[in-house]
């Protein structure tokens, strides 16, 4: 006796195995991420450029591969500067930049990148996560279709590069300086003549007398840039920019369209981006100095009293203005000034002085 045939219902088996391998597939796609994540500056600037590329490969990691940020150098997809304005009109998913290039269009900005005299990068994170910072961000660009997320800040910049000593106030009056941001407004403030060059110009502007100085950004990106070999004075504290926070642009159609899994991994690869720039540029800075004074015949030395009492009083009267004119800028202002009384105590009195001797080894 013939074994009864199953071919029908094989058949019908292997067609329902294959539909539901195909609404498998479907699903797998859509919640497959790729995004080109262009940066505003390059890969190669260690401490500076660097985060997003690391950020990039723990979404992947953290999503097995299901999320993918693919990092575009500056000017490859968009111009540098024109990440916000992409972003926000759809054009990219997201971009990776220093908060403040959009300074025009949404004048609070800067304070998110860097204020003069402001929070130093371990304060601005404390502000930023517990102290009320992330609601007033997130508010902010709302109306721009932006979701912004913190995703690195690093330690103080130079206060800049100088063929001559500053000595005294007098020196800054008529200097001819390359500063953007809230930083260059006080350098006028003060006397100089400001200019705002893009970084490939600098190198240039300094070796024919253009400048007589400029700033850019902390010893291990401003060593790679050379301007070593054309201005000998290294002018310290970073005043303008005590931190310098970098932020992910993402489109607010882009976010609202990813899961909720997805949108964690995100947010908490850049929580983890933050850490990992704190940690790299903090590493690295001192050796760099170090180099400077010891092999590369560069003087490095803390700006006059004189002159730092100057800037900040300038730096006051910027901030009465640029409140007085618009009332977010005013808002997030205020919001930093009452964080840092509330941490000053604690910053006062919590830390060893900076200048406490090392043990002995």
């Amino acid at each position: 006796m013939p074994l009864p045939s199953f071919r029908p219902l094989a058949c019908a088996t292997a067609i329902a195995a294959l539909s539901m391998t195909a609404v498998l597939s479907d699903a797998s796609a859509q919640d497959r991420v790729r995004w080109q994540v262009p940066i505003a500056f390059a890969s190669t600037l260690t401490a500076l450029g660097d985060t997003l590329p690391w950020v990039a490969e723990q979404v992947e990691r953290m999503s097995d591969g299901t999320i993918q940020f693919v990092v575009a150098e500056p000017g490859k997809v968009v111009p540098a500067l024109g990440i916000f304005d992409a972003v926000s009109e759809g054009k990219i998913e997201a971009g990776y930049s220093w908060m403040g290039y959009e300074q025009g269009k949404v004048p609070a900005s800067a304070l998110f990148g860097a204020r003069p005299f402001g929070l130093e990068p371990a304060d601005f994170a404390a502000w930023i996560y517990f102290g009320g910072g992330d609601e007033l961000l997130k508010e902010l660009y709302e109306p721009h279709n932006i979701y912004p997320i913190f995703c690195g800040t690093i330690s103080p910049e130079a206060a800049g590069w100088f063929t001559f000593e500053i000595e005294n106030l007098e020196q800054v009056r008529g200097l001819k300086f390359r500063a953007a941001g809230l930083g260059g407004r006080v350098m006028e403030k003060v006397g100089a003549s400001v200019t705002v060059l893009p970084g490939g110009e600098l190198y240039q502007a300094l070796e024919r007398g253009v400048l007589d100085g400029t700033e850019f950004s902390l010893p291990t990106v401003d060593e790679q840039l050379g301007f070593f070999q054309v201005a000998k004075f290294y002018h310290l504290p970073g005043w303008h920019q005590p931190s310098t926070s970098q932020y992910l642009y993402v489109n607010m159609n882009a976010w609202s369209n990813l899961t909720e899994t997805q949108q964690a991994i995100i947010e908490v690869a850049c929580e983890a981006g933050v850490t990992h720039a704190i940690a790299k540029a903090e590493a690295l800075q001192g050796p760099v100095l170090t180099k400077f004074r010891e092999e590369l015949g560069v003087t490095a030395v803390t700006l006059p009293d004189e002159v730092l009492e100057a800037l900040h009083v300038a730096t006051a009267e910027v901030m009465a203005e640029e409140s007085a004119n618009n009332e977010w800028f005013k808002r997030v202002y205020e919001a930093q000034i009452e964080f840092q009384k509330q941490h000053k105590p604690w910053k006062e009195l919590g830390y060893l002085p900076r200048d406490w001797p090392v043990l002995p080894e």
